[in-house]
């Protein structure tokens, strides 16, 4: 996700454009990470990256009826992707899902789901309309919500990097 937002959303629109955006990729994501984890054979783990993206597509789904009948501004394509930012080319990302453990993949999904946080959470600081402080203020809540439960999963995840050093001392 792009971690920087050089204008500020000031409206509804903008802040449901943007959203629909954050939604889309991430219930994309998820999707993915859960079927990379069932391969991995690691359900706990699938389980919650698939549960989050059923969570993530019918909230992407509520926000496009939101938005139903209004003028959304345009997001640019790729402006909030979580395993790259680059054009049509699959393999790039292909590679970085094959590669990704359990551990790492949750720690992804920390990453992005942060940045969703502090984005709409920025918003709800700075905004002026009432309507776009409580909107921002959902989100954000929903964000925290996914923050505690993947943080959680990582808890429970080891991480398989071998530390040879203390093996061995």
């Amino acid at each position: 996700m792009n971690r920087t937002h050089s204008t500020p959303i000031q409206t509804t629109e903008e802040l449901l454009a943007h959203a629909i955006e954050i939604e889309r990729e991430a219930a994309a994501r998820y999707a993915e990470l859960g079927e990379r984890m069932r391969d991995l054979g690691n359900d706990v783990v699938a389980e919650l990256f698939l549960r989050l993206a059923r969570l993530e597509k019918a909230h992407l789904e509520a926000l496009e009826q939101q938005a139903r009948g209004k003028k959304l501004p345009r997001i640019e394509h790729g402006k909030y992707a979580w395993l790259e930012n680059e054009g049509p080319e699959t393999a790039a990302h292909d590679l970085v899902l094959n590669l990704l453990t359990p551990h790492s993949a949750l720690k992804v999904a920390l990453a992005a789901e942060r940045r969703a946080f502090a984005f709409f959470d920025s918003i709800r600081l700075r905004a002026l309309d009432p309507a776009l402080v409580a909107l921002a203020r959902e989100m954000a809540a929903e964000e925290g919500v996914h923050i505690a439960w993947v943080k959680s999963a990582l808890r429970r995840t080891p991480d398989p990097v071998v530390d040879w050093a203390r093996v061995f001392s």
